[in-house]
């Protein structure tokens, strides 16, 4: 795939489109304001630099891959000669049906078109389509220039093929995807994301802990080792015998509720949306730019480190 396009420059939509470009794969982002179109310019532009301060990125490499990027508010003309189009618009359905009506007017008949939706279903997005066969999601995470995971998701009407070469094209940005077997709300990591969130509000609703607590905890246990062993590995390492005993005295006790907890009601009517009002469960002076640098931060060095190890891994399999 030489042509990707992008349509959405927003927090996603930038980094995706980085991500390509980083690739060295030539890609079109589309926004409807060229407002938009600078602030991501200016967003990548950072982030690459930051990449090379870190010795991921040589210069030369960031200015061939910001030379592979084209802005445009145009939509036809980013994608008429696509061959892969990521939609990274907001989540609403009939935004979203409509732009695939009128794309689908003019791209060719083997373009992949994906979403990075992780609210609607396939079912439901390609219900105005021509090619419904030809539609996949793909579930990146903020920032996706930084976190590897990528979920790829399929329906029963999605071609194999295209499955096949969505994969592999994720593959080649150097992400990790995983396909999932079947089209499930919340998909593999916002469900589990979301049940432990259940038991960490409960935990702040019975006064056990603060949130400050629970976020010390998890990144000093969960949070450092599933960094490189994930959840199911890190079972079989501890032993299944520990983890049936541990499951049998815990779990009837875990929080089983459906509602969203009083607490976090609260916050949202009384507008503590954590960066966005400068309030949430932590205080921010600046919007979180400080915040969301540091998490940044944090994270181009765990990619490094993680990269390395591939690396590394790579050259011993070949030497074998």
């Amino acid at each position: 795939m030489e042509n990707i396009t992008v349509l959405g420059a927003g927090v996603m939509g930038h980094g995706v489109a980085q991500l390509f470009a980083t690739a060295g794969i030539n890609v079109h982002i589309q926004a409807r304001r060229e407002s938009s179109l600078e602030k991501a310019r200016e967003l990548m532009t950072n982030n690459l630099k930051v990449m090379v301060e870190k010795e991921m990125l040589s210069t030369s490499d960031m200015e061939q891959a910001l030379a592979r990027v084209t802005y445009t508010t145009n939509l036809l003309e980013a994608v008429q000669n696509a061959d892969f189009i990521l939609e990274s618009i907001p989540e609403v359905l009939e935004q979203k049906q409509n732009i695939y009506e009128i794309i689908e007017s003019v791209i060719s008949d083997k373009t992949i078109i994906s979403s990075n939706t992780s609210t609607f279903p396939l079912k439901e997005l390609t219900q105005r389509t021509k090619h419904p066969e030809r539609f996949i999601i793909t579930h990146f995470f903020n920032p996706p220039q930084l976190v590897p995971i990528v979920e790829i998701v399929k329906f029963d009407k999605t071609d194999e093929n295209i499955v096949n070469k969505t994969y592999d094209l994720m593959k080649k940005i150097r992400k990790s995807p995983v396909v999932l077997k079947k089209e499930i709300p919340g998909f593999i990591v916002n469900r589990v994301q979301v049940a432990m969130l259940r038991e960490a509000f409960h935990l702040i609703e019975m006064g056990v802990a603060t949130a400050e607590d629970i976020d010390i905890a998890m990144k000093g246990s969960m949070g450092f080792k599933w960094a490189f062993c994930g959840p199911m590995e890190s079972q079989d390492l501890a032993g299944l015998q520990t983890t049936k005993s541990m499951v049998e005295k815990i779990m009837e006790d875990l929080s089983n509720t459906r509602e969203v907890p009083s607490f976090l009601k609260e916050m949202v009517e009384n507008d503590q949306l954590g960066i966005r009002t400068n309030q949430g469960f932590y205080n921010y002076d600046d919007h979180g730019e400080q915040a969301i640098h540091t998490r940044d931060d944090h994270f181009l060095d765990l990619l490094k480190l993680q990269n390395s190890k591939e690396n590394k891994s790579k050259i011993i399999s070949s030497s074998k």
